[in-house]
This record gives structure tokens, C-alpha cells and sequence, in this order.
């Protein structure tokens, strides 16, 4: 397969699955703003979405204060805002446009219809449109497209850049929201372990579609040890960081199989997910939620970087 072949279906993945977290994170702050403050003080939930998504100096020198009306627009309509839903779904579609002859009629299509409904959304009346509609859209949408690759597409090479795509994009949306909880949203330390605290992890589990696999799964009250053992290490939720880099590795491997060579990227995967297997919860909470999060982020994306110059930038190394 040509490196632009692969580069194309490789960002049409990325592309699907930051639209999705946009749109999580949008849910997630929408929910939060409607909880109480038992602070009394200032607290900004929005805030901490655009934090979390490393757009909040962008925002503030185009809207100024962020209010939920203009971070609305930010990050799901706003062409200038490069991780908003409408940039993701339109840089995907033209990923897809590209290499169309590489994918499947269905997943065209999914692709395409999901643009143009995105154009009719921004021509109706902002009044009469919710937030939760929004959200429910993309949702839906990123699971159509990828439910016809996966019905659909032939396991190549072309299925594995999809897939390594998807994984190492939804690693680090992951670890982002994650992050965003633990790290901006509590008013101080003093309120780890208080009711506020617990309502936000719920909240998280809802963000993530989690709530049934965490009932299924584990016993007992809702704790942060629960939560980040199933949002970081269990094997069985299709969302946790240990399944999105031992996804990546099977994709590379399929790849590597196909060309008959390894790769540094191989290489790269495989020891994450070698140190993410030996990790339990208490070596993440005696480390720091959010300094191991931070550090696995810089490591899934130096993971990222590795396939772009191996694979996407020139012949296999």
C-alpha cells in the first residue's frame, strides 16, 4: 500500500474518533455545570473541557469568558477550532474522499451522509438545537462508520492503519478525560473522597458509556480505584489504555506480517504495553493519576509519531 494510501485512511480514523470525544466532552461538561458547588466559591467546568483539550488561550482570545453557548460553537462548530466536530467530521470526510477506492461502498456512505447532515445542522436555527442532541449525533455517527469497516472491510494492510488510528487516538482522548476529571475539576484536595468527588467519577463512567461494564465488573460502591482499574487496565472495556495499545500492537503486527519485516514502531508499542501490563492501581495513585496520565501521553504520542515517520512519511524501517 502507497504511505499516502495509509496516511489518509490512518487520519480518516484519528479524524472519527476526536470528533467523538469532542462531543464526550462536551456531554461531560454540560453535565457538570449542573452540579451543585459546595465550594461556593468560582468554579468553571467548561473551563476544564477546554483544558482538557488544550484549546482554552484559542477560545478566550476569540470569545473571551467561556459560557456554555459559545464553547458550544467552539467545539462543535467552529471551522477556526481544528478538534471541534464539524473540522474532525469534515477532515475525515476528505481523508475518505481521497482514498475512496480503498474503502467499501457502506463506509463511504456512512461518511458522506454524516457530512451532510453536519451541513444541514448548521443550517438550522441554533434555538433548536440541544446540546444533547449534538452529542447524541456524533455518538451515533462514529458508530455507524465504524460499525461498516468493521462489517465491511477487507482485513489488510488499509484495515490496519484504521485500526492503529483509532487506537492511538482513543488512548489519548482516554487518558484526556481521565485527566479532566481528577486533575481540574475538584475545587481542592480536600474534597478527594467527599460526594462531589463521586458524582464526577459517575459522571465520567456516563461520558464513557461505562456505567454497565463498571456494574458488570466490579462489586460494591463506585471508588476512583474502581474507575481507573477499568478506564486504565482492564483488558475487557474496549476504551481502557491497556486495550487501546495491545490493539495497536496487533495492528502492527498484522502489518509486519504482511510486509514480512518488524518496525520500530512495533518496538515502541510493544514495551507501553509491556509497562502498561505490569502497572496495578496503587503504582498509578502512589505516581499521581494525573503524572502517570501525562506521562502516558507523551509516550502514546511519541507511539504515534514512530508509525507517521515508519510507515505514513516513506518505505518501511
Amino acid at each position: 500500500m502507497l504511505s499516502r494510501t495509509a496516511d489518509h485512511l490512518y487520519w480518516m480514523a484519528r479524524y472519527l474518533e476526536r470528533a467523538e470525544t469532542t462531543a464526550r466532552l462536551l456531554e461531560v461538561g454540560a453535565r457538570n455545570a449542573l452540579l451543585p458547588d459546595p465550594s461556593g466559591g468560582y468554579r468553571n467546568d467548561w473551563e476544564a473541557v477546554l483544558q482538557a483539550k488544550g484549546t482554552l488561550e484559542e477560545f478566550k482570545e476569540k470569545y473571551g469568558e467561556p459560557n456554555q453557548r459559545n464553547i458550544e460553537t467552539w467545539l462543535f462548530f467552529d471551522a477556526e477550532n481544528p478538534s471541534s466536530v464539524l473540522s474532525c467530521i469534515n477532515a475525515a470526510r476528505e481523508n475518505a474522499r481521497v482514498v475512496r477506492t480503498a474503502l467499501t461502498a457502506p463506509v463511504w456512505d456512512a461518511i458522506n451522509s454524516a457530512f451532510q447532515e453536519l451541513k444541514q445542522l448548521q443550517r438550522t436555527e441554533r434555538s433548536k438545537l440541544m446540546l444533547s442532541d449534538l452529542s447524541e449525533w456524533t455518538l451515533r455517527t462514529c458508530h455507524l462508520v465504524r460499525g461498516c469497516i468493521q462489517a465491511t472491510q477487507l482485513r489488510n494492510d488499509g484495515y490496519d492503519f484504521m485500526g492503529i488510528g483509532t487506537s492511538v487516538e482513543r488512548a489519548d482522548n482516554t487518558a484526556r478525560l481521565i485527566d479532566v476529571k481528577y486533575y481540574v475539576l475538584l475545587p481542592s484536595l480536600s474534597y478527594v473522597g467527599s460526594g462531589l468527588d463521586q458524582s464526577q467519577w459517575a459522571l465520567l463512567l456516563q461520558s464513557m458509556t461505562a456505567q454497565r461494564a463498571f456494574n458488570w465488573t466490579y462489586t460494591g460502591e463506585i471508588t476512583a480505584q474502581k474507575i481507573a482499574h477499568l478506564l486504565i487496565l482492564n483488558r475487557k472495556f474496549p476504551r481502557s489504555l491497556l486495550s487501546c495499545v495491545r490493539w495497536s500492537c496487533e495492528h502492527l503486527d498484522n502489518i509486519a506480517e504482511n510486509y514480512q519485516t518488524g518496525t520500530r514502531a512495533q518496538d515502541v508499542a510493544h514495551q507501553l504495553l509491556d509497562d502498561l501490563s505490569r502497572a496495578t492501581v496503587d503504582d498509578i495513585f502512589d505516581e499521581g493519576l494525573h503524572e502517570f496520565l501525562g506521562r502516558f501521553m507523551a509516550r502514546n504520542a511519541g507511539l504515534a509519531i514512530t508509525v507517521q515517520d515508519v510507515y505514513l512519511h516513506g518505505m518501511p524501517a
